[in-house]
């Protein structure tokens, strides 16, 4: 059994909403358990339990928010250490234009044994139908791409 870690941090609910989502399309495939974490209750050990991540930030002040930065801050040496090479996908809700919080946050998994497994997911505005879809559809995606062995 497959297992994917989705972490998100939300201040509005938009980004539970689409962490919720994301997980609605995960679980849609078999063979694949999901846990959906905050950021600030995740830590190394449910990186290193987990088989593939979806990260999903909102973009505050045109900048990666502060919760994820945390999450990635504390987890990233110890990544290293356990050698953690999961495959993961960015997906950030971004009242501005998003590519600034991108543009931070593939910085920062650069120096991470992650693999980008998809494009980021910019979704901009207030959640609607269409967001919950994208988000589903990159939650199964991912989950899918594991439960086949893709990645």
């Amino acid at each position: 059994m497959k297992s994917l870690l989705i972490v998100y941090h939300s201040q509005s609910g938009t980004c539970a909403r689409l962490a919720m989502a994301a997980r609605e399309g995960a679980v849609a495939e078999e063979g694949v358990q999901v846990q959906v974490l905050r950021a600030w209750d995740a830590g190394t050990r449910d990186l290193v339990a987990a088989d593939g991540v979806v990260l999903v930030a909102a973009e505050n002040s045109g900048a990666l928010c502060g919760a994820m930065k945390d999450f990635l801050d504390r987890t990233f040496y110890p990544a290293i250490e356990h050698g953690v090479v999961i495959p993961y996908a960015l997906l950030v809700s971004a009242g501005n234009d998003g590519r600034n919080a991108v543009r931070q946050a593939q910085r920062i998994l650069s120096g991470y044994p992650l693999v980008a497994a998809a494009e980021p997911l910019i979704l901009r505005g207030e959640f609607s139908q269409d967001h919950g879809a994208a988000a589903r559809e990159l939650g199964q995606a991912l989950a899918a791409g594991l439960a086949m062995g893709i990645f």
